[in-house]
């Protein structure tokens, strides 16, 4: 059984900083790409980030390039998303997500999703 967990997400001020993790289980995690994704109330799942098997390359959409740092250690089945200067619109729910294609966006082809993490961002 393949279980994805996130951890790290809570309230922080504008201007802060959070580091969320995923850790993986149930998976042969170095022949997944990873990704972070978010949801906001009322919008879409969005992609945030995404890092290829071995660490390299990645994505980020223009909304967090410069901000945000994805990371993965194939070790320790674990994926990190480093959050900085977060505004008050990165408020959401954070997901960690696995897929099986060599790709950055996977579209609707994630093999595996996590349960999310809240992020609140106050003004």
């Amino acid at each position: 059984q393949v279980i994805l967990v996130e951890s790290g997400g809570g309230l922080v001020q504008a201007g802060g900083s959070l580091r969320l993790s995923c850790a993986a289980s149930g998976l042969t995690f170095s022949a997944y790409t990873m990704g972070w994704f978010r949801q906001a109330p009322g919008k879409e799942r969005e992609l945030l980030a995404s890092i290829r098997r071995t660490g390299s390359p990645t994505y980020y959409p223009d909304s967090v390039k410069g901000r945000f740092t994805i990371s993965r250690d194939n070790g320790k089945n674990t994926v990190l998303l480093q959050m900085n200067s977060l505004k008050v619109e990165d408020t959401a729910v954070y997901y960690c997500a696995a897929w099986l294609s060599a790709i950055s966006n996977p579209g609707g082809g994630v093999n595996y999703w996590g349960k999310g993490t809240l992020v609140t961002v106050s003004s």
